[in-house]
């Protein structure tokens, strides 16, 4: 029996009566399922800090770290409302610590990365030992170990969090669980991780877990001297110098879901076009640049946050020198062989 395709009251009656079944045609779906290029509902967006260090200053006001337990504005894309999401994987916020504050104690199976952003002195705490928190600093929280974050310092603090929250989500495998105090106590001096596993060493018994880096804290300092003694050597067209952060137990990613990176661009650098399949969240640490994509330009300087989703065409146009911190899913989809890009469309 041949197909009536003329007869579309018969078609819908018929998608009527399957639904009843919890069935729908794939034929009716196909091209929204396996579209020709990458298909996303995120869309660009930029949180610049002027606007929203206001509101972060004034939640300090509203509620305590110890009420809030993380006070945090979540850079929520406007194409995905409801989500609590910066891209579909992706959870970015700014955390705001004020000088006194204690963040409790905690542990979960999402994994976070946090890259200061504003002021110097809070730290971090992770199973166990303290890492003060600095410009630039990109400091690692492994999934499923305590940390919990405290200001003892004479400033607020706030820096960038970003959680791979809707990955877990998608996998039906949040958990969470409340140390019982506030801060954990301190087992081990500060620099204890860096002096093990940060110098190109490890030590002889070292077993790796998780595939999660041992290191949990790149100072700013070190990541921006690399960064420099490469500023004579060749650049790539779209990137300029790129440094992508790595476990140095395994050479991978830190985090198994987050991939993090660190470039520079030299004033009236002007870069190709660029798009990849992992939607990205960028803060400015230094500089301004301005940011062509699609179908809209954005001027960011620093402290400023933006997200380019995936295969959103896009340029890099340095007015000064800049630097600016990056993160994204690439590490899932390079494990899972879906990860693409395209230099020069």
């Amino acid at each position: 029996m041949h197909a009536r395709a003329d007869d579309r009251s018969a078609r819908q009656a018929y998608y009527r009566r399957i639904a009843a079944l919890s069935l729908k045609p794939l034929w009716e779906e196909l091209a929204a399922l396996v579209p020709p290029t990458p298909v996303t509902d995120a869309v660009p967006a930029l949180w610049r800090w002027a606007d929203v260090q206001p509101f972060l200053a004034e939640s300090g006001e509203l509620i305590t770290a110890r009420e809030a337990e993380r006070r945090v504005l979540i850079l929520e894309n406007p194409g995905l409302p409801g989500q609590s999401t910066t891209t579909p994987t992706m959870y970015a916020g700014l955390q705001l610590i004020l000088p006194g504050e204690i963040a409790p104690a905690h542990r979960h199976t999402q994994s976070a990365l946090r890259f200061v952003v504003d002021g110097e002195g809070a730290y971090t705490a992770v199973d166990g030992e303290r890492v003060t928190m600095r410009p630039g600093d990109f400091i690692v929280t492994p999934m499923w170990t305590w940390h919990d974050h405290g200001n003892p310092g004479g400033e607020p603090v706030v820096w960038l969090d970003g959680l791979d929250i809707a990955v877990v989500r998608m996998l039906g495998a949040q958990f969470r669980e409340n140390h019982g105090h506030e801060a954990q106590t301190v087992a081990r001096p500060e620099g204890d991780a860096a002096a093990r596993y940060g110098a190109n060493m490890l030590p002889l018994d070292y077993v790796l877990r998780n595939g999660v880096t041992p290191v949990f804290s790149y100072p700013y300092r070190q990541s921006r001297a690399a960064l420099r003694a490469l500023e004579a050597g060749p650049r790539h067209a779209c990137h300029g110098i790129k440094l992508r952060y790595v476990n140095p137990a395994t050479g991978g990613a830190p985090i198994a879901t987050i991939g993090a990176f660190l470039q520079w661009l030299p004033k009236g650098f002007a870069g190709a076009p660029y798009r990849c399949t992992d939607g990205t969240v960028f803060t400015v640490v230094e500089g301004s640049v301005r940011v062509e994509l699609d179908d809209r330009a954005f001027d960011v300087g620093p402290k400023d946050t933006f997200v380019v989703p995936s295969w959103c065409r896009h340029r890099l146009h340095a007015r000064e020198d800049a630097v600016l911190f990056s993160f994204s899913d690439r590490p899932i989809q390079q494990a899972l062989h879906l990860w693409r890009e395209r230099e020069g469309d």
